[in-house]
């Protein structure tokens, strides 16, 4: 996410600046390319901040849609298919057709309350899941 906000501020403050070099007077003053490069600085922190959260947003929305299963690395219980819980260590489809049938999870930890996995299978497991 770091390297796509660093993307968009970079790309927003070199239009800015080129904004204001393009569009100004043929002879400004510095102090007049100081205050115009600073308007244009200004308003491309903004749009990129307003960019930015759209990708958020746009992130969120997918997840929260079930097109995109996992959060934060981890694999959501509550809306993985049957092969998305496959890719977990030790979790067979059976196992996978378990856990979608015990839909829904509170927590991740009713995996093993419930007894849809073992002990050393939650173990295997528990880091890369989540309940959302």
């Amino acid at each position: 996410m770091r390297r796509i906000h660093l993307s968009i501020v970079g790309l927003a403050l070199t239009s800015g600046l080129a904004l204001v070099v393009g569009c100004s007077q043929s002879n400004p003053s510095p102090e007049q390319i100081r205050q115009d490069a600073a308007k244009a600085t200004s308003a491309a922190i903004r749009d990129t901040k307003a960019a930015v959260k759209g990708v958020e947003d746009g992130v969120k929305q997918q997840h929260h849609d079930g097109s995109a299963d996992h959060h934060d690395g981890n694999v959501d219980i509550n809306h993985a298919s049957a092969d998305q819980l496959e890719t977990l260590p030790g979790v067979d489809a059976a196992r996978a057709r378990r856990i979608i049938a015990n839909r829904p999870y509170r927590d991740s930890d009713e995996l093993l309350k419930r007894h849809v996995v073992t002990a050393t299978e939650y173990d295997r497991i528990s880091g890369q899941i989540e309940a959302d």
